[in-house]
């Protein structure tokens, strides 16, 4: 009985023993699967049929040496896709490491929904953008206001006293866009929030004043004439008989557009330029896309009430030669020009 316990005992220790070493030969013969754990994306390209054939002679240093060529060649493919490595120069500021397909350079102002399809959020895209800056307290002119512009025109508020959610029981407020800072001025929040490159999808940009009346005024109509024109900085006219700061901003009823004209004795130091040429008032300026780009590098960061800035709005414009029918001779001319419109 001793001489049978042994002997079983010591068959089925010795089996241990054998597939022991047997598990140690496969795992020292197969480190790529076994101690590597390399992806399953790079198996297909290490031959391992030596796993079926036992004759076949293939050594661990030649799987080895498989394995580090392939890991070497993925290494070379990750260099070459490396985006540390891109430089394009044509990029904006601070973006030439990033490929151009994937720039956003530009904005805008169009609402978007928090669900659904992007392609969808917009049914139409307004073409032209109004800026008011506005306290509660002018909602009457601004509801008149804003009602003088279609679906066309996006509707971008600044509110002054801090009072935005007021604005709600007027249906359009829904729609506008609403930003708020006590105590600012217009030109502040143009400068901040008017970048070229957030409403480059505008052909034209108001930036008018709360207290304008409109009730000649027709915005579709407006936008005509100013294309009809090619007018890059332009101002509705103002109605004759109520009290006017300076005479070229008067509507004239004989004309749709006007360049000069004539003011009080002494406040012109040269007919051809502001005021009484190529001028426009900054109550109620618009802007070409072109122009206000020029324009809006000029605003200081410290304009506070913009005045002064209507005289030098003329720099941002193309120039023009006019051929003035009381001279003989030719002089540059700003195409800055006042339309008839008036409010």
């Amino acid at each position: 009985m001793r001489l049978i316990v042994t002997t079983f005992i010591g068959v089925v220790f010795g089996f241990f023993v054998v597939l022991r070493n047997v598990y140690l030969d496969v795992a020292k013969r197969l480190p790529i699967i076994w101690q590597l754990n390399i992806p399953s994306s790079l198996l297909p390209t290490v031959d391992l049929s030596y796993i079926e054939d036992k004759k076949s002679g293939i050594s661990t240093q030649t799987i080895l040496n498989a394995w580090s060529s392939t890991r070497s060649n993925n290494s070379s493919s990750t260099q070459s896709n490396d985006t540390s490595k891109i430089w394009v120069t044509s990029n904006p500021r601070g973006a030439e490491r990033l490929a151009p397909g994937i720039i956003a350079a530009e904005s805008d102002f169009y609402p978007r929904r928090l669900w659904g399809k992007p392609s969808e959020d917009l049914t139409i895209k307004p073409k032209y953008l109004v800026t008011f800056t506005v306290g509660y307290s002018q909602k009457k002119n601004i509801d008149a206001a804003v009602k003088k512009f279609s679906e066309n025109f996006t509707i971008l508020l600044f509110h002054y006293d801090g009072q935005t959610t007021e604005w709600d029981e007027f249906e359009w407020s829904k729609r506008a866009i609403h930003v708020s800072a006590r105590k600012q001025t217009k030109w502040w929040y143009a400068k901040r929030f008017l970048h070229p490159d957030i409403v480059a999808p505008y052909d034209y940009i108001f930036i008018w004043d709360e207290d304008l009346g409109v009730e000649h005024f027709n915005a579709e109509e407006y936008i005509r004439l100013v294309r009809k024109h090619g007018l890059e900085i332009s101002q509705p006219g103002l109605e004759p008989n109520k009290g006017l700061t300076w005479q070229m901003t008067k509507r004239r009823g004989d004309r749709e557009v006007h360049k000069v004209t004539e003011e009080k004795p002494g406040w012109c130091t040269d007919p051809h330029l502001p005021p009484c040429a190529g001028f426009v008032e900054i109550m109620a300026p618009v802007f070409s896309r072109d122009a206000w780009r020029c324009v809006w590098y000029m605003i200081q960061n410290d304009l506070v009430h913009g005045w002064g800035l209507d005289f030098a709005l003329r720099k941002c414009v193309e120039v023009h030669e006019l051929t003035l029918s009381s001279s003989n001779f030719t002089v540059p001319f700003q195409s800055i020009i006042w339309f008839q419109f008036y409010f």
